[in-house]
C-alpha cells in the first residue's frame, strides 16, 4: 500500500485495545477478530469510498495495538497492519498518518462504536463505525446506540458476508530491535 494514494480516507477504525479506566470504560481485553457492520458520516466522500473496510483483527502487547485491517476494493481483497503510535489516558488512540480513534461505546463481548478522524488531503473527516464480532443478533443493543448516534447523519450499514473478512489473521508483533 505504500506510495499508493487512497481515493477516500478508509483509516482501519481499530483501536480498542486497552482503554483506560479514565475514559470511563473498564480495562478489559479487547483483542481478536471484529466485523465492520456500520458506517456513518456527515461526509458523502467517506460513504462511497470503493476501498471498504471488512474485518479487524487486534492485538495488544506491551502497551501497543496492532490492527490488521481487511478490505474489499472494488472486488479485490487487500489487507493493512497497523502498530499504534500513541494511547494516552483520555480514550484517544494515534495511528500513523494522522489517524485517531476514540471509543464511543463498547461491550467487549459483542460491539463496539469507534469515532475515527482522519486528515485527508488538508480536510478532517469523522467517521462513527459499529463492529460487531459476529453478523447474528443485529437488534442488539449496540445496534440501537449507533443507530441512536447517527440519527443526524448519513448512515451505511455494511452487515454482509464478505470474502476479505476471512483474510484477517492473528497478526504477530514484530520484534522489538
Amino acid at each position: 500500500l505504500a506510495g499508493r494514494k487512497p481515493s477516500a480516507p478508509s483509516a482501519p477504525v481499530v483501536i480498542l485495545a486497552l482503554v483506560p479506566e479514565a475514559a470511563g470504560i473498564p480495562q478489559l481485553p479487547i483483542a481478536g477478530f471484529w466485523r465492520e457492520v456500520g458506517v456513518a458520516s456527515s461526509q458523502n466522500l467517506v460513504l462511497k469510498s470503493p476501498r471498504r473496510l471488512e474485518a479487524l483483527f487486534l492485538t495488544s502487547r506491551e502497551g501497543e495495538l496492532t490492527v490488521k485491517a481487511a478490505y474489499n476494493s472494488s472486488g479485490s481483497c487487500e489487507t493493512e497492519q497497523i502498530v499504534s503510535s500513541e494511547v494516552n489516558a483520555s480514550g484517544k488512540f494515534v495511528f500513523p498518518g494522522r489517524r485517531e480513534i476514540h471509543v464511543i461505546d463498547i461491550d467487549y463481548e459483542q460491539y463496539a462504536i469507534l469515532r475515527v478522524s482522519h486528515l485527508w488531503q488538508g480536510r478532517e473527516f469523522h467517521v462513527l463505525k459499529y463492529f460487531t464480532r459476529s453478523l447474528e443478533g443485529e437488534y442488539e443493543p449496540g445496534f440501537w446506540r449507533f443507530r441512536e448516534l447517527t440519527a443526524d447523519t448519513g448512515l451505511y450499514l455494511v452487515a454482509r458476508h464478505g470474502r476479505c473478512a476471512k483474510l484477517p489473521k492473528e497478526v504477530r508483533p514484530q520484534p522489538k530491535a
